[in-house]
């Protein structure tokens, strides 16, 4: 029933309503709910008083109108859709750089609301435009050496005074379906005070390949790298690997077997920097690696200088329930300079590449670089063996089936009792 139907149906059993016994009054409201599958206190209030208005619903008058939903909506469309409580104390740092670079014009009206608004109106003014989706990822590390022995375990639980300069590192395969064949992988680290983010594209997984990745993570953060904690696979937990660490003054330790809350940053950082872009498609090629540096070097300058995080302040556990608060949401560039490990040179070479950033551009930018990494996916092995064993099935259906052979039945005449020899 339409909205119309329902008042004009309210208005005809009102007066009858009003009128009657108690066990009347149910027995209408029985009728009225099944009917109108009006919730029983709902359909009361409709009965007993007539709405305000023929036009329009009740309620509060409408304060956020289609000009500052759609300002919302380009600020976090440049932040790549982060949350709202990620998104709302960022919001007065990141107008004041989409006005400048000209992607915004705003009405002081429209300003102020933007600047007062709160992470749940965020959350139900955006809720038509959010999408859901992605599947699940493919594990391809395997057992590593003796070298195990010489590098210490170290725990989630040991990562709470982390300093600038300790990174968690970890591989992301891009096989598709299947682990057969040769396919690229993306090497993440992340920072554990600031949540600085680095990807780097590798060529196969071989130790000389990640060792390269490492190091060309090393030369990229603009900080001194201190730490390096990796998973158990024979990528990382190699001679080579161990040799660098060394010969830089890298502490490198590792984490559990099967414990993926030891590396909870960057297993997290795996979704949001790389299977939320790039998705689970295969690429082997060489273009598919240049394309993926591209994209790299622009997705880390959209998520250290504006996409805010929060990080945990502490856990208080109610009953069954565990409470738990976040400090207020800030980029790993802010976070960085509060932390004071820069040296001036530093921090102003820093500044002048925020500066010259364009949220919006660089998310057009990204968006573009994927639309051309997509078109180089390659086939899985084991789609292309299904495809072939499937067209052998379908060959040897169609070819017609041979004809049974015929062969003669003879007749054989037994002779007659009477005509056997007696004996």
């Amino acid at each position: 029933m339409t909205r119309t139907s329902i008042r004009e149906y309210a208005e005809a059993l009102r007066g009858r309503y009003l009128k009657a016994s108690r066990p009347e009054k149910k027995l209408i409201l029985d009728a009225f709910c099944q009917a109108t599958g009006y919730h029983r206190k709902s359909a009361i209030r409709l009965l007993r008083h007539p709405p305000r208005s023929d036009q329009g619903r009740g309620g509060r008058r409408k304060e956020y109108r289609s000009d500052f939903v759609a300002a919302l909506r380009v600020a976090w469309e440049a932040t790549d859709r982060i949350c709202s409580k990620r998104l709302a104390p960022f919001l007065p740092e990141l107008l004041a750089v989409l006005e400048h670079h000209g992607e915004l014009v705003l009405g002081e009206e429209v300003r102020a609301q933007l600047l007062r608004v709160s992470a749940s109106t965020i959350d139900r003014v955006l809720k038509p435009f959010r999408e859901r989706g992605g599947r699940r990822s493919l594990s391809t590390t395997c057992s590593s050496s003796v070298l195990k022995r010489l590098i210490p375990i170290r725990a989630h639980s040991d990562w709470r005074k982390s300093r600038v300069g300790e990174m968690e590192v970890d591989l992301v395969a891009h096989c598709g379906r299947s682990a057969e064949g040769f396919y690229l992988h993306t090497l993440v680290a992340v920072d554990l005070a600031t949540g600085w983010t680095e990807c780097v594209p590798v060529w196969g997984k071989s130790q000389s390949r990640v060792g390269s990745g490492v190091d060309r993570v090393r030369r990229q953060v603009p900080f001194k790298l201190l730490a390096l904690d990796s998973d158990n696979g024979g990528e990382f937990i190699n001679h080579g690997l161990w040799e660098y660490c060394q010969r830089h003054s890298i502490v490198f330790t590792r984490s559990r077997s099967y414990k993926k809350n030891d590396q909870a940053h960057v297993e997290q950082r795996n979704w949001s920097a790389v299977r939320r872009l790039v998705g689970y498609d295969r690429y082997a090629s060489k273009a598919a690696y240049q394309q993926l540096e591209k994209l790299y070097n622009l997705v880390r300058l959209h998520l250290n200088f504006f996409q805010p995080i929060r990080r945990l302040i502490a856990t208080e556990r109610v009953g069954s329930k565990v409470r738990k608060r976040y400090d207020s949401a800030q980029t790993a560039y802010r976070r960085l300079l509060a932390a004071g490990v820069l040296e001036e040179a530093e921090q102003q070479a820093l500044a002048t590449l925020y500066q010259a950033l364009n949220p919006a551009q660089l998310r057009a930018e990204i968006d573009e670089t994927l639309r051309s990494l997509w078109q180089m996916a390659q086939p899985d092995p084991r789609s292309q063996q299904e495809a072939i064993a499937l067209a052998k099935l379908d060959a040897a259906s169609a070819q017609p089936k041979p004809s049974a052979k015929r062969y003669p039945i003879s007749v054989v005449t037994l002779p007659s009792e009477a005509s056997l020899p007696l004996r």
